[in-house]
């Protein structure tokens, strides 16, 4: 594991506006994620958990702090320049799967990496790699409708992973499975995570999932304790 971090925030502060009132969802916070590590984000909901995921993915800009991803600060460029680093630097997984309906399994993988230029044979060369370690290899040229809600997430996260980012987002990426199902995509999550080395931020309320990680952090009055 490298001692520098893949992701860092520094003293994040996020306020929204609605008229004259403002809320204060971060308020400080800070994290340094590296190489390898697992990190599980526990906080109830409405802690600002979303929040803190899409500043450090770059989907919003921080009102104060800085966002450095591999020591470069990130979190206040323009749109295009941080576009471009989630497609090659960060995967993002959901509670809800989002895979587009009319592509198979194996063609919702390849399809990130086609928007980072790489070549459809290639991508779906990678794309099936990851199938396999999902063991879902089987279940490749399959449309999402003929997939279980298991299978579905392993092939959301599978996408999420395709481009071999530096840091891999997740929020409440098992909320919606029985918690049967959930255990079982969430060991293939965390086993495959391992073999591909990436730095993993995840969301989570289940104190069983977030044991399973390298360590725990939580949100207490707009700051990461």
């Amino acid at each position: 594991m490298s001692d520098m971090p893949i992701l860092e925030m520094r003293n994040i502060r996020r306020v929204y506006k609605s008229g004259a009132e403002a809320l204060s969802v971060l308020d400080g916070a800070g994290l340094a994620l590296r190489q390898g590590e697992i990190v599980a984000l526990v906080a109830p909901s409405g802690a600002g958990k979303s929040t803190l995921l899409h500043l450090a993915g770059l989907l919003e800009k921080p009102d104060a702090g800085e966002v450095l991803i591999e020591g470069e600060a990130a979190g206040m460029l323009a749109d295009a320049a941080r576009t471009n680093i989630r497609l090659r630097k960060i995967g993002f997984v959901y509670q809800f799967h989002h895979l587009l309906a009319e592509f198979s399994a194996v063609e919702n993988i390849a399809l990130p990496q086609m928007m980072a230029g790489v070549p459809q044979p290639k991508a779906e060369r990678r794309a099936m790699e990851l199938l396999e370690k999902f063991g879902l290899g089987a279940r490749a040229r399959h449309l999402p409708g003929k997939l279980s809600g298991g299978e579905k997430q392993r092939v959301a996260i599978a996408r999420a992973l395709a481009n071999a980012p530096a840091i891999l987002l997740a929020d409440e990426p098992t909320g919606n499975l029985d918690v049967a199902t959930a255990n079982i995509v969430f060991e293939e999550l965390l086993r495959v995570v391992r073999a591909e080395n990436v730095a993993a931020l995840i969301a989570t309320h289940n104190p069983d999932l977030a044991a399973r990680m390298d360590r725990q952090l939580t949100l207490r009055a707009g700051q990461l304790v």
